[in-house]
């Protein structure tokens, strides 16, 4: 899973989010129901497989995988399908979620862009930067948070272009397919982790779009937050933050989300990897 980061920030361009850096407060916000559904498990579970089964509503699958391991959860197995499995559900799941916590007059705000340049200099300082501050915050969430930042800095620094290009492609496509074959020989079906794993799920989407509905009640009319892009504050990157743009558009096709939303999903995947350590610092 550590590795498979590497590819994965080599993936992400943090540009969009680096021009409006507010939006990462709903890649936070996005998280609560972890947090939530590790309470709700503690009830069910003993405290680390509670904890694994919690952060499967990053519907992140490495980071998933890398906690149950760390915790050392027998649910691993059924914790990285149903991981899997909600990445790929989120076009199913999260449309309905969303339409159930607003109201139309709400899903049709439209938001304006602010276009700016971002300096290389501050793309290469930012997973620096980034790794630093999640390492004071939550120790045990530098392996995560350094390997994906890692990834992200072959990518930015501009001088390697082959290791970055190929940290995208060959070398996440080759541990995907080693990480399946290894779990998969530990895999057993167990209903109720996956039940829990839908709970947390809806509850990091709909923390997102309660947090920008909150947001509102003190913002003015014309700077108002479509709070549909709260909604793509978890980890699937950038399925959720394509979902929600296609909402936005359903509802009325001159609302361009994709910039807002994108940005959104960016800082969820890097909260979900910090929400990953703080699970591991108050449980072990």
């Amino acid at each position: 899973p550590l590795l498979l980061f590497i590819g994965i920030g080599a993936m992400i361009d943090f540009g969009p989010l680096l021009k409006n850096p507010w939006l990462m407060l709903f890649g936070a916000a996005a998280q609560f129901g972890i947090f939530f559904t590790y309470f709700v498990a503690s009830f069910f579970f003993d405290v680390n497989d509670a904890a694994s089964i919690a952060i499967i509503g990053a519907a992140d699958g490495p980071t998933s995988i890398f906690v149950a391991n760390e915790l050392g959860s027998k649910y691993l197995g059924a914790i990285m399908v149903a991981a899997y499995s909600y990445m790929a559900l989120v076009p199913i799941v999260q449309p309905p979620v969303i339409k159930a916590v607003t109201t139309k007059k709400e899903r049709l705000i439209r938001m304006k862009y602010t276009a700016g340049d971002v300096t290389k200099t501050t793309k290469i300082l930012f997973p620096i930067v980034v790794t630093i501050i999640a390492g004071i915050v939550a120790p045990k969430s530098v392996a995560l948070v350094g390997f994906l930042m890692f990834g992200n800095l072959i990518r930015e620094c501009g001088v390697l272009n082959n290791l970055s290009e190929t940290a995208q492609n060959s070398f996440a496509n080759i541990l995907t397919i080693l990480l399946g074959i290894t779990v998969a020989s530990q895999m057993y079906y167990e209903d109720f982790v996956l039940g829990l794993g839908l709970v947390a799920f809806i509850f990091d989407t709909v923390g997102g779009v309660v947090f920008a509905k909150f947001l509102n009640l003190f913002l003015p009319k014309e700077k108002k937050i479509n709070p549909m892009i709260g909604a793509a504050g978890i980890s699937a990157f950038p399925m959720s933050g394509r979902v929600v743009n296609q909402m936005g558009l359903k509802e009325d096709n001159q609302n361009f989300l994709l910039m807002q939303s994108i940005s959104v999903n960016v800082s969820g995947q890097v909260a979900s990897v910090i929400a990953g350590g703080l699970i591991l610092t108050l449980v072990s």
